[in-house]
């Protein structure tokens, strides 16, 4: 999925150039090892790093011939190297320098991806301070429920992604492995050491027990954390679209100058960069799936997940690198109402405070059941007009009678409600 949107930094690690280039290391460092382990000359090594190189189009055209990508890899590297090649790759297997470059390539990108985790969550932070102390209903069921801040709608996206973060880390950490241990993993023709030496050099790990291949849990774990990151973002972004509708619009996204909404209808300001990150998401958790698929090769290993790989690793990986910048450009010029939230928190009469009505009217000994049904009665009818809730209930000789004028205020008082928001941001924004 390259495009003029894609980061160049992420596109270029899954190039056939990029690709080849970290095969090229595999076998030097392999080579080093086997010199070390008295496996190969040291002419060999001495040989193949003054030579060794490759070109794109040689190694497709010889692959389009033998149908065998690293055949075609090892005959064009040999061409240039010379004689001294027969100790190339000698004991290895292809998945050897396939499995291994594929988590150099998936470490890197999942790194690249972390640093746009942290500029988001800079963002974040950066505006749910901004936003702290500005009311907002909250909704449930997408009905009004109970007042909080925008500041804290964001704290709780900053803190999500502060987990997506941790987790990432452990999924690079996961995926930072591969092999040089032969046809079926019991290194019967490369010593232990050559892997150990490639896997230094690359700053990855020995897989614990190989088999062919790399086992793919560790696949589908990295996979399955992006496509956890590109769920959170779908959910910010739903949240947002619903915001900027028509009829609440309490937020906006940024409107650049000229920028068109419709090529029918002038007016129109659509969220269009949340719904293209919500479309994105489903591509990203659909790549996960299919990762997952992967996991059960037959026996040693079969060659079914390698198509699969071929497309879902890069393609998610760009997908997500792009639905983080974007996503951080959308929070970064995000147009906040304060005055349209305080106008739609008003818009139900008072209803919102009923939890807390409630809750008064229990602590002074009327029971439950029917302190609900008092307040339940007076908040329905505050909700179709006229008085609001509480100039219902000072009215009310039950509630007059629980509670004074000064208690039904305290009730009512919206920083009493939200004098909480400052812990729990300290808490969040750490």
């Amino acid at each position: 999925m390259i495009d003029r949107y894609t980061n160049p930094e992420m596109a270029a690690l899954f190039t056939d150039d990029a690709r080849y280039r970290i095969w090229l290391d595999i076998e030097r460092y392999a080579l080093e090892g086997m010199v070390a382990a008295g496996q190969a000359p040291a002419e060999a090594l001495k040989a193949y790093n003054d030579k060794a190189a490759f070109e794109v189009e040689r190694v497709l055209a010889i692959e389009a011939e033998v149908k065998h990508d690293v055949i075609a890899f090892l005959t064009n590297v040999a061409e240039h190297v010379g004689p001294l090649s027969r100790y190339v790759h000698r004991g290895m297997t292809s998945s050897d320098v396939v499995d291994t470059c594929l988590a150099v390539q998936m470490r890197r990108a999942g790194l690249l991806i972390q640093k746009n985790i942290e500029t988001l969550l800079s963002t974040l932070k950066a505006r749910a301070e901004e936003f702290r102390h500005t009311p907002c209903i909250g909704r449930s069921h997408g009905i009004h429920a109970e007042p909080t801040t925008f500041g804290v709608k964001l704290a709780g996206w900053y803190a999500e992604m502060r987990r997506h973060h941790a987790r990432l880390a452990s999924a690079i950490e996961d995926i930072s492995v591969g092999k040089l241990s032969g046809a079926v993993g019991t290194y019967a023709g490369i010593n232990p050491s050559v892997e150990e030496l490639v896997m230094k050099n690359l700053d990855l790990r020995p897989e614990t027990v190989a088999t062919q291949v790399v086992q793919r849990d560790r696949h589908a774990h990295f996979m399955a954390t992006l496509a956890g990151i590109a769920g959170s973002i779908e959910r910010f972004s739903v949240e947002i679209r619903h915001l900027q509708r028509t009829e609440v619009r309490e937020v906006m996204e940024g409107f650049t100058a000229g920028q068109k909404g419709s090529s029918a209808m002038p007016h129109k300001r659509n969220p269009i960069l949340t719904e293209n990150l919500c479309g994105l998401a489903r591509l990203v958790r659909s790549y996960a799936q299919a990762c997952f698929e992967n996991v059960a090769l037959w026996h040693e290993r079969d060659i079914s997940h390698s198509s699969v790989e071929r497309v879902a690793v890069p393609d998610a990986c760009i997908a997500l690198d792009f639905m983080l910048r974007r996503f951080n450009g959308v929070v970064k010029n995000l147009v906040v109402s304060p005055e349209r939230m305080m106008e739609n928190l008003e818009l139900t009469r008072g209803t919102v405070f009923s939890g807390h009505l409630l809750l008064a009217l229990v602590d002074k000994g009327i029971s439950r059941e029917d302190a609900y049904q008092l307040v339940q009665q007076h908040a329905l009818a505050a909700w179709e007009g006229g008085a609001t809730l509480q100039e219902r209930v000072q009215g009310d000789p039950v509630v007059s009678k629980a509670l004074s004028d000064e208690e039904i205020s305290e009730v009512f008082s919206l920083k009493r409600h939200l004098r909480e928001v400052d812990r729990i941001l300290t808490r969040a924004l750490v």
